[in-house]
């Protein structure tokens, strides 16, 4: 069961702020727990409120708890969440009767959320070293 890995909803518009709290309050005591040694790196797009000033300061001050993956100009998106994304909305999509409401939308993400495998995750991490260098090869950079 994929129970381990936590999941943070938002119902509103992601914001700067409302980014940073949940940099601050849920993914540094994950990171710290999952990565004690400090030897953890976390991947982000380039998302305006993951470039916002206080979510970059915020990262500068706990270098020395994780590192932020740098995400060079004009790269392909090499976050493994789009290929999580995917693997969801076809198993959300392949559900019937569709979704008739938010609430029942959420509950349903959320089951196939904790439900993932386990080994999914597991082969994307794995292939990122791989894609980097195909991305670094293609691109000089």
């Amino acid at each position: 069961m994929g129970g381990s890995r936590p999941v943070v909803v938002v119902e509103q518009t992601m914001k700067a702020a409302n980014y940073l709290n949940i940099i601050a309050d849920q993914l540094h005591p994950y990171m710290a727990f999952v990565f004690p040694t400090g030897n953890g790196i976390f991947h982000q797009d380039k998302a305006p409120c993951h470039k916002a000033r206080i979510a970059s300061e915020w990262f500068e001050e706990h270098t020395d708890e994780f590192h932020l993956m740098s995400y060079p100009p004009n790269s392909p998106d090499l976050n493994p969440m789009e290929h999580i994304w995917d693997a969801m909305e076809r198993q959300l999509r392949a559900q019937t009767p569709p979704c008739p409401n938010i609430s029942t939308l959420r509950d349903r993400c959320l089951d196939i959320w904790y439900n993932l495998s386990p080994a999914m995750y597991q082969k994307l991490v794995a292939s990122m070293p791989r894609r980097v260098a195909a991305v670094l090869k293609a691109t000089g950079e």
